[in-house]
């Protein structure tokens, strides 16, 4: 109904217009003068347009010009019958054509159905993840990757070539506060020797870091020597970064492959902080930057409201803009983009806004085609994380007691056989029900993870939306049982409740959420429209026998309808990282 709503948009504009010129009114139309809305009853119509605005354009009564509107649709229009209502303008669609036009497209690209050309021929990088090798993924990557994830789904279902790209923080102070901790009270154990999985053995000596700092306060200086060591190519400080980051490094991939996150390119700031400093030294030879009375590099942008910024320290160490200067000249180097989205937390606006910034001022014309997807807090009923004294949610624990909820509920209802893997099943229920919560809220928002309330078979979770999935897979299975006539020959006509038209508009509806979505980069938007769908199904289907009904017609009718509604979840849900379930 989004499509059909512009296409009629697009229509009475080029009506109204029309009868401008005919008129000789000499004035632009506003572009926001015509607004679809959804008349209050059914009856009056499917879609409204209040004409309202045009009364200043033509001079005239707004209800004089809805009738003089509807005359000429009616003339040319096809798919639909117009009439004036006063100042609105309601159009009835034909709904039997559009009925057909939506089976039938449905039936025959099946779950491509929801994809469209949008972005035909863009090549857009997206960056999300970036992990720190000191400790593993927390339930904040795990919204970070869920939106990086669904995002360049939704850009390729848009018709975009996507590579997605990670960052992995190697290097720094933080890597090295772990080293040292490990160096002076764990020297010769392993993930192995104590039976932890490798991210979480490195992580913990992040931990016991913090635990030794207190007790000595000198812990400090000595993690800040360790980082100079290491800048200085220490080979013995090198081979122990080398040995920690393989192990952080090869427990976080574990968790991605989980999680159904994938990357075309990993980058690594130990490979890109150097050539970041170069950048920076050849922009202050050019006079882009300049250097203070101790050594340090910096850079004026007082005069774009970001005040100023040093660029590389005094000691000649780099900053965290330094080596993302670096690395985004290698991307674009590597893979020409005509989109860079960074998804980053909201707390790093002003790190992104001199990013761009100062790549621009370096001349990388490109730079203007950078974009910061900024993303609120995840927070706990209880309140923030905190990754130091290791209070953080972690993400394999959490999703091994989702995975274990969903076990639970599969057995409570004695559905082991139906499901046949049980522990697959319980696995794909689990990230479902994950990425389906932290995508439910708009990114820019700050949000509240609840495991218990995100696992619910009920309500607006990915565990319902996976249920109506493997509900109508299973009447599908169980179809084959019945009489049911053949596409070609079911009569559409026989789709006349309330409740079937309205399930056609959300099916028709789907691929322009999912354009919609990809170009706002919000996958809130799919989340919202799948539930919808979802719901207005379960009703349907409570109310209304499909299977069961005794005309051979309706049932066919019925069925058709049913299937297009499952090929639409079917081509969906994946798109916001939820699986779909054939059984469940």
């Amino acid at each position: 109904m989004i499509e059909i709503r512009k296409q009629w948009t697009d229509s009475v504009r080029h009506t109204v217009e029309r009868l401008m010129s005919e008129m000789e009114i000499d004035a632009e139309l506003p572009s926001d003068a015509l607004v679809a809305e959804t008349p209050p009853n059914s009856e009056l119509g499917d879609i409204a347009f209040p004409l309202f605005p045009l009364a200043r354009v033509f001079r005239r009564n707004p209800a004089e010009i809805a009738e003089r509107v509807a005359a000429v649709i009616n003339e040319e229009a096809a798919g639909g019958k117009a009439s004036a209502a006063g100042p609105y303008l309601n159009i009835k669609l034909n709904r039997p054509e559009l009925i057909r036009n939506v089976l039938r497209e449905v039936s025959e690209a099946g779950a491509e159905w929801v994809c469209s050309k949008t972005f035909d021929g863009s090549r857009v990088m997206v960056e999300f993840s970036c992990p720190n090798t000191n400790k593993p993924l927390h339930l904040g990557h795990l919204r970070n990757d869920a939106i990086g994830e669904s995002v360049s789904r939704l850009l390729e279902a848009a018709g975009a070539s996507v590579r997605r790209v990670n960052l992995i923080n190697d290097r720094g102070i933080h890597i090295c506060q772990s080293m040292l901790a490990y160096q002076e009270l764990g020297v010769g154990q392993t993930p192995e020797s104590v039976g932890r999985k490798s991210d979480h053995f490195v992580g913990d000596w992040y931990v016991e870091f913090h635990k030794l700092s207190e007790r000595d306060p000198s812990a400090k200086e000595r993690a800040a020597e360790l980082l100079r060591r290491w800048e200085q190519d220490d080979p013995d400080v090198v081979e122990l970064w080398k040995t920690m980051n393989r192990w952080a490094i090869e427990g976080i991939e574990e968790t991605y492959r989980a999680t159904g996150v994938r990357f075309d390119a990993v980058y690594r700031e130990s490979e890109t902080y150097r050539s970041g400093r170069d950048e920076i030294l050849s922009g202050l030879e050019r006079g882009v930057f300049y250097k203070d009375d101790d050594g340090a590099i910096w850079v004026d942008l007082e005069d774009v409201g970001l005040d100023r910024k040093v660029l590389l320290r005094a000691d000649g160490t780099s900053l965290y803009v330094t080596q993302d200067i670096g690395t985004a000249i290698a991307r674009y180097r590597d893979w020409p983009f005509d989109r860079l989205i960074y998804v980053v937390a909201s707390e790093q606006r002003y790190h992104f806004a001199v990013l761009f910034t100062v790549l621009g001022r370096l001349g990388h014309e490109w730079a203007e085609n950078l974009y910061h997807l900024s993303y609120g807090m995840v927070n706990l009923p209880e309140g923030r994380m905190k990754s130091r004294q290791g209070t953080v949610v972690d993400a394999d624990d959490l999703l091994a007691d989702l995975s274990e909820l969903a076990k639970n509920e599969i057995v409570s209802k004695g559905r082991e056989a139906e499901v046949e893997d049980i522990e697959r099943t319980s696995r794909d229920i689990a990230v479902g029900a994950l990425h389906y919560y932290l995508l439910a809220t708009s990114p820019n928002k700050d949000m509240v993870f609840d495991p218990a309330e995100s696992i619910s078979f009920a309500g607006n979770t990915g565990p319902y939306v996976q249920y109506m999935g493997a509900r109508i897979s299973s009447m599908i299975r169980k179809s084959k049982e019945f009489e049911l006539l053949p596409d070609e020959e079911i009569d559409v006509s026989l789709l006349s409740l309330p409740e079937e038209w309205d399930l056609i508009k959300a099916v028709a509806d789907m691929p322009a959420v999912v354009a919609n979505a990809a170009a706002s980069y919000n996958p809130s938007l799919v989340v919202a429209a799948l539930y919808e769908l979802a719901k207005q199904f379960s009703r349907y289907y409570h109310d209304h026998p499909i299977l069961t009904a005794n005309d051979v017609g309706v049932r066919s009718v019925r069925m058709a309808l049913a299937r297009a509604v499952a090929e639409t979840l079917r081509g969906t849900v994946p798109l916001i990282g939820v699986p779909f379930l054939e059984r469940m």
